[in-house]
């Protein structure tokens, strides 16, 4: 920051002194200050966020509107008729008629502001004639959704590298909001979404969709949106769930219709060779290599990436009595979890293949020297 010199620029000594510490700062401050920040909404993807956006400003004009009518006035007055002017104190009496006005003029302001609003939360909260339903179950931490009527079901990940997040690594352009697997939905649709939980409290949200819903555990929510724009939006978890909170992206993939059909059927070939792949047996090192994969999206933001967990919030697996004890033990704490604790059940969220994978991974890894291997077959055998 430059100082004047000039005579005509001349500051007093206070002045020059803050300057001259503000420049100091501003040169000490990092970096990231800089960046770039908005002071707006999200720019709208669908009418609905359009909608919310509108309304938003008309609340926000009135605001300033009443703002301006209310205290211009006012500070004018405090300023112009203040007592070391010699402006005697005012001597009056209530007046009925402008008591009735004062309260009746802000009534019909809240009335106009409270018609649009209720009109766009009715909008919001109307799911009915939809194209697709989708249900979303949200885990620690990490997105379920499952297309009914399709038979098509899949886990979303974060995918940010471990290295970024660390800070090994220079943070990618869309860091901690890129996912493994996003929802893919059709352009122009009525997208219904059924929320609910699997364990805490989450909120799946989509800034430029103007949707937020809690999933609750235990009770079904939902909500809904039209998106006509092909493209990517990504949004987060906006409740407070845990120590993987942050790493809980939610990523839609908005596509043409024709598009979204050749995904569906994609998808469905996928699971048909996953279930054609449960009934093959697999030497130790394929296992390992998937059970890494696996275990690397679902089980190291809690047990950590070198299995020697967190003290006093979640166990390591390194040495684990259970990981190199009886192999069922292990399969079935996998399977259904551990009540009482953040050990989420595993069975409804990975195929046959994968917990074998991942179980074998974890016995064969770290301190652990096991050897055995855990097959798709065996997973079979303990769900029954």
């Amino acid at each position: 920051m430059r100082l004047p010199n000039r005579p005509d620029q001349r500051v007093g000594p206070s002045l020059r002194a803050i300057l001259a510490v503000s420049a100091l700062l501003a040169g000490l401050l990092p970096a990231q200050v800089h960046a770039e920040f908005g002071l707006n909404l999200h720019a709208p993807a669908t009418g609905l966020a359009q909608n919310i956006y509108d309304l938003h400003t008309l609340i926000l004009w009135i605001c300033c509107a009443i703002f301006v009518v209310v205290f211009v006035p006012m500070f004018f007055a405090l300023i112009r008729h203040r007592k070391s002017k010699g402006h005697p104190a005012a001597k009056f009496h209530d007046n009925l008629a402008v008591e009735v006005v004062w309260t009746i003029i802000p009534v019909l302001i809240l009335l106009g502001m409270a018609w649009p609003a209720t009109s766009l939360v009715l909008s919001m909260k109307d799911t009915g004639k939809e194209d697709l339903t989708i249900k979303v179950t949200g885990h620690q931490w990490k997105w379920e959704y499952e297309y009914l009527g399709d038979d098509i079901r899949f886990m979303s990940n974060s995918s940010t590298p471990k290295e970024q997040i660390d800070g090994a690594q220079p943070k990618g352009e869309n860091y901690l909001l890129e996912v493994d697997r996003p929802l893919v939905v059709p352009a122009g649709k009525k997208i219904r979404l059924v929320m609910t939980a699997s364990d805490v409290i989450h909120a799946w949200w989509i800034p430029a969709f103007g949707v937020k819903q809690d999933a609750v555990p235990g009770f079904i929510r939902d909500t809904w949106f039209r998106a006509d724009t092909p493209g990517t939006y990504r949004g987060q978890c906006a409740e407070l769930c845990g120590v993987g909170h942050g790493f809980m992206p939610v990523v839609v993939e908005v596509v043409p219709e024709a598009r979204f059909t050749a995904w569906k059927e994609e998808q469905k070939a996928l699971l048909a060779a996953a279930t054609a792949n449960a009934g093959k047996t697999y030497e130790l090192a394929e296992l390992k290599a998937l059970g890494e994969k696996v275990y690397t999206a679902n089980c190291a933001a809690c047990h950590q990436a070198n299995g020697a967990g967190i003290p006093g919030a979640f166990p390591a697996l390194s040495g684990s009595a259970i990981v190199s004890g009886d192999r069922a033990g292990h399969i079935d704490i996998v399977l259904a979890g551990k009540p009482g604790t953040t050990m989420a059940a595993f069975g409804k969220q990975l195929s046959d293949l994968d917990l074998a994978a991942v179980i074998t991974y974890e016995r064969n890894s770290w301190d652990n020297k096991v050897g055995d291997v855990v097959q798709p077959s065996d997973i079979a055998a303990r769900r029954k």
